[in-house]
């Protein structure tokens, strides 16, 4: 799949960076370094405008190294950009950790997902089949 993309920044583009990788690391786009605090949440732009095709959407997730090393993640995971918007794609990070943490022009701060979606009808009804589950919620499976 080819996807029509805008870039802004001086970054490269996304880039998956092994082969079998599903997102792609994306990077800030900053005029100056950001110094996120402890509990605080930012919109970071990435200087990257993308266009894609009718039941596609990409999906902004956290980077699982510095979620684990650092506490930091995408705050509305995944994000999702979809097919008709035009606009600049912004990470919404927030610093979970007690420390500070500085994010530069050019650091990978988030992954993106390009994911098909199914659009859908709804059919208004009076039943559902029955199922082995049934309407049993939230830990019904078990907890391991």
């Amino acid at each position: 799949m080819i996807v029509k993309v805008i870039n802004k920044s001086s970054n490269s583009l996304p880039s998956y960076e092994s082969l079998l990788s599903a997102g792609m690391d994306i990077r800030a786009f900053l005029e100056n370094p950001i110094v996120l605090k402890p509990q605080e949440r930012i919109l970071v732009k990435t200087g990257l405008y993308i266009q894609l095709e009718k039941t596609f959407e990409a999906q902004v997730r956290p980077r699982s190294g510095l979620a684990l090393k650092k506490g930091i993640t995408v705050l509305n995971s995944p994000g999702t950009i979809d097919a008709d918007y035009r606009g600049e794609i912004g990470v919404i990070l927030i610093n979970l950790s007690n420390e500070n943490f500085s994010i530069e022009s050019g650091d990978r701060i988030a992954q993106l997902v390009i994911s098909k979606h199914e659009t859908i009808k709804w059919s208004v009804t009076e039943t559902l089949e029955d199922s082995k589950r049934g309407n049993k919620g939230f830990g019904s499976t078990g907890i391991n």
